[in-house]
C-alpha cells in the first residue's frame, strides 16, 4: 500500500449507539476465523461489555468504532466519517504475565486500505497511555493472513504459534503476536 494512501482514523470509545455497527461485524464472511456468527443473544451480551468496558476507568481496556478521517484511504473511498469497524484492548493474564489483549474486525467495504493497521497503532497508543501492562498482544489465526499482516504491519513480534480454544470448546491455531508498549 503507498504510504501516503494509508488510512487515517479515530478511535471512538464504544456506545450504546453502536449495536447496529457489531451487528453489521457479525457477518458470516467477518467471523470465518472466529467460529462463525454469534446468535442475536449473544450479540446483545457483547454489545453490553463492550459498553462496559469502554465505561469502565480501572484500567481494564477500552473498545472503540473506527471512524475514517477526510484523509488518504477515506478520500479514496468518499468514506471520511464512516464507521469502519471495531477494536478494543483488555486486559488478561498471559504466560504468566499481566498483559492487555487486542482484537479487531473492518467492514469488507474499507479492507485492503490500511484501516485494521492504523488502528491498531492507535489502540497500542491508548493500551500505552494506561500504563499498566507492558505488552499488548494479538492472537490472530495462523491461517488468517489478512489480520498477521496487521500484527506485522502495526510493529509487532512474532513470538510463534499457540493452541486456543475459541470460542470455548473450538480448538484453533493461533500466532502470538507482542508489541512491547514500553518501546512503541
Amino acid at each position: 500500500m503507498d504510504e501516503n494512501r494509508a488510512a487515517a482514523v479515530r478511535l471512538e470509545p464504544w456506545s450504546e449507539g453502536d449495536a447496529e455497527l457489531l451487528r453489521a461485524l457479525n457477518a458470516p464472511e467477518l467471523t470465518t476465523h472466529l467460529g462463525g456468527p454469534e446468535s442475536e443473544e449473544a450479540l446483545a451480551r457483547r454489545h453490553r461489555r463492550y459498553v462496559d468496558l469502554s465505561a469502565d476507568r480501572t484500567g481494564a481496556g477500552r473498545m472503540f468504532r473506527i471512524v475514517l478521517l477526510p484523509t488518504g484511504a477515506a478520500e479514496v473511498a468518499g468514506a471520511a466519517g464512516a464507521a469502519a469497524g471495531a477494536i478494543g484492548f483488555w486486559a488478561r493474564e498471559w504466560a504468566g504475565e499481566q498483559v492487555y489483549e487486542t482484537g479487531w474486525a473492518v467492514l469488507p467495504a474499507f479492507q485492503g486500505r490500511g484501516v485494521a493497521t492504523a488502528a491498531a497503532r492507535a489502540v497500542a497508543e491508548r493500551a500505552r497511555a494506561e500504563g499498566l501492562h507492558r505488552h499488548l498482544h494479538a492472537f490472530p489465526r495462523v491461517d488468517h493472513p489478512a489480520s498477521n499482516a496487521v500484527c506485522r504491519g502495526a510493529g509487532f513480534e512474532l513470538l510463534g504459534p499457540q493452541d486456543f480454544e475459541y470460542p470455548p470448546g473450538h480448538p484453533i491455531r493461533s500466532n502470538d503476536w507482542r508489541l512491547d508498549l514500553e518501546r512503541f
